[in-house]
C-alpha cells in the first residue's frame, strides 16, 4: 500500500455545472484515496467553480504520476484548470529586495524555522550585500543587479534569466522597490507576489506613509497581490490593518507599517505554497487554513 502519511493536494477551477464534486470524489475513491481537507466556493457571478482538496491513498499503490495522468479525461470534460501535487513538496521561490530588509529578514526566519517550507532559489537586489551584512542567508545565492534608467532592460533580463534557470516558481518582491517593467511582468503573470505598503489603490509612489499622516488617517493597512503590468493593481491575496490615531507620528506608522507589511506578506507566501489562492480573474479565491 501506498505511505497514507503522504498527502496530496488537488486545486481546481472551471465553469460551474452540476457533478462536478461527484466526479472529482468518485474518481479519488476508486483510486483508493480518501479526502482528508475539502473547501470550495461557487462564484455565482463568474459562473466558475474553485476547490482545493487534501487526499491521501489508503488503499492500493495509486502514485500521485497514475493519479494525475487518470485524472486528466475528467480535467478535460469538465474543462479544468488544475494542479495536484504533494503536499511534502517543497516550491522554489526567488526573493527579491531592496534598502528595506524588515520583509526579507522575516521571510528566511520563517523559512529557517520551517514554518514556510520552501526551496530558496536566491535573493536579487539592487543594493549591494554589504547592505544585509547583519543577516544570515545560510548559503542562499545572493545577486547584486543595480538598476538604472539605461541599464533597467539588461538588468530584467538577468533576473529572468536567474528565473529560468532555477527552475524557479514564484518570486517575491519583499519590499523590492522597482517597478517591473510591462515585458518582465507579463512573463511573472501569477508568479510573483508582491507586498504594498498600503490599502491599494491608496498613497502609491514614494512616502506612502507620510501621504497616508497627511491626510490624517484613522486605519493603515498593507496588500498583498500578485504582480500584473497594471502597476499595484493586481489581484489581492491578503490584506491586514492597524488602528493609528492623531498621536502617532509618520515615524510611528512606518514602524508600525513594517509590522503589517512583514505578517501580510508570510501569509499570502504561505497561502501561495500551500495552493490555496486561486486566481478568480481580477481578484482571487483564498481557501484559508
Amino acid at each position: 500500500m501506498s505511505d497514507p502519511a503522504e498527502h496530496f493536494i488537488l486545486a481546481l477551477s472551471c465553469p460551474n455545472r452540476p457533478g462536478i464534486v461527484a466526479a472529482v470524489s468518485t474518481f479519488l475513491f476508486e483510486k483508493g484515496c480518501n479526502i482528508l481537507e475539502a473547501q470550495q466556493y461557487d462564484d455565482q457571478e463568474s459562473g466558475r467553480f474553485f476547490t482545493r482538496i487534501v487526499f491521501n491513498v489508503v488503499q492500493g499503490q495509486a502514485t500521485i504520476e497514475a493519479i494525475r495522468a487518470g485524472f486528466a479525461a475528467i480535467a478535460d470534460t469538465f474543462s479544468f484548470t488544475w494542479t495536484l501535487r504533494s503536499k511534502a513538496e517543497k516550491r522554489r521561490v526567488l526573493l527579491l529586495a531592496s534598502k528595506f530588509d524588515h520583509c526579507l529578514a522575516d521571510l528566511l526566519y520563517r523559512w529557517r524555522i520551517g514554518e514556510i517550507p520552501m526551496e530558496v532559489t536566491g535573493i536579487i537586489s539592487n543594493h549591494p550585500r554589504e547592505t544585509y551584512a547583519h543577516l544570515d542567508f545560510d548559503g542562499v545565492p545572493f545577486h547584486h543587479l543595480p538598476v538604472t534608467k539605461d541599464s533597467k532592460m539588461a538588468q530584467e533580463a538577468k533576473i529572468w534569466e536567474i528565473f529560468q534557470s532555477t527552475n524557479t516558481e514564484l518570486a517575491v518582491l519583499a519590499r523590492y522597490m522597482q517597478v517591473l517593467s510591462d515585458d518582465l511582468s507579463a512573463k511573472v503573470s501569477g508568479k510573483c507576489i508582491n507586498i504594498h505598503h498600503s490599502f491599494l489603490p491608496g498613497f502609491k509612489g514614494a512616502k506612502p506613509y507620510h501621504q497616508a499622516h497627511a491626510r490624517g488617517v484613522k486605519l493603515m493597512g498593507a496588500t498583498a497581490h500578485y504582480v500584473t503590468s497594471d502597476l499595484d493593481e493586481g489581484p489581492i491575496i491578503e490584506q491586514d490593518v492597524e488602528r493609528i490615531s492623531h498621536q502617532d507620528s509618520a515615524d510611528d506608522m512606518v514602524r508600525k507599517g513594517r509590522d503589517i507589511e512583514r505578517r501580510v506578506l508570510a501569509r499570502a507566501l504561505s497561502w501561495h505554497l500551500q495552493d490555496r489562492v486561486l486566481l478568480a480573474g481580477g481578484r482571487t479565491v483564498v481557501f484559508r487554513d
